[in-house]
């Protein structure tokens, strides 16, 4: 099981999206659609899906969280028709944040926001180099630019089979932000590829519950550590979530999740909802009880 999972919440429009983002890259199919009754947002509906054989979620739960170029979503292209024909599809309806053409760091690149808010890097990488298709970049802007290597450093710590790959700074006077320091790091978390950056410019970004993380634990102990891990912000956790120190959001659940809420009759898996939604951290054994109706 995949173990990090990008998560993308929407107001209504998250099976619309994912089937969108489907017929873009090959490799790709829905896995499964689910409505969730009564959660905090009313009933939601929770879409699974692959994009390049990679895992996703999404959550049509209300217009509570709006997507901004914090975390984009970097594609790696082997052909500039590739580069040129998923900007085509992506920039209909959307924003461009950075023109399609030639850079210093890529033959064939652009930046661009589709009709439903999420960002995309396309960038022409030489064949066979391409590895992991698509690959979660985090901006660090405002008021944690500049911490970029701090970030990675501290999620490499605290994942297994993580680690740094490479980091480039920025030469003096290159960034006009005078926090920024790092203009392009890759690293892995997971064995997953994940890249992250310094906001060279002032902006006013924020990372949000927009784009989130799922943790995949495998008990109750992998819960507690996670969640001991990475949550910073007390008033952020509920539900599984938590907020870390830079402002990045996680879910952290059981890799089970979906028989814990779901495999038992109508009235065992509305109780387990019940207790659930009142809850911060994850307790398995209290999710348990409430389906076997033990107090």
């Amino acid at each position: 099981m995949q173990k990090i999972v990008p998560h993308l919440w929407y107001d209504k429009e998250a099976k619309e999206a994912a089937m969108f983002y489907i017929s873009l890259f090959d490799g790709s199919k829905l896995l499964n659609v689910t409505v969730i009754e009564d959660t905090p947002s009313g009933d939601s509906e929770l879409v699974s899906f692959e994009l390049a054989g990679q895992r996703f979620q999404a959550i049509s739960a209300g217009p509570y969280f709006k997507f901004n170029p914090s975390i984009s979503l970097m594609v790696a292209c082997e052909t500039i028709e590739e580069v040129n024909t998923k900007w085509e599809s992506l920039i209909e309806g959307g924003t461009e944040l950075m023109p399609l053409g030639e850079y210093p760091f890529s033959k064939r690149y652009a930046w661009v926001q589709d009709r439903f808010g999420l960002s995309w890097q396309l960038m022409l990488v030489d064949k066979g180099q391409s590895g992991q298709k698509i690959s979660p970049n985090l901006l660090f802007s405002n008021d944690v630019c500049g911490r970029a290597e701090e970030a990675v450093n501290f999620y490499v710590e605290k994942f297994e089979n993580s680690w740094m790959e490479m980091i480039s700074k920025y030469n003096p006077g290159e960034a006009e932000s005078s926090k920024a320091k790092v203009n392009y790091c890759s690293y892995k978390l997971e064995d997953i590829h994940f890249s992250a950056m310094d906001n060279a410019y002032n902006v006013d970004y924020h990372f949000n519950e927009a784009f989130s993380f799922i943790v995949n634990c495998k008990d109750q102990e992998e819960i507690d550590y996670f969640w001991d891990s990475l949550s910073y912000v007390p008033e952020a956790e509920q539900c599984g979530w938590v907020k870390d120190k830079f402002g990045v959001s996680w879910q952290i659940i059981p890799d089970n999740i979906d028989d814990v809420l779901f495999n038992g009759s109508r009235d065992e898996n509305r109780r387990v909802a019940e207790v659930l939604f009142k809850m911060k951290k994850i307790d398995l054994k209290k999710l348990e009880n409430a389906r076997l109706e033990k107090q």
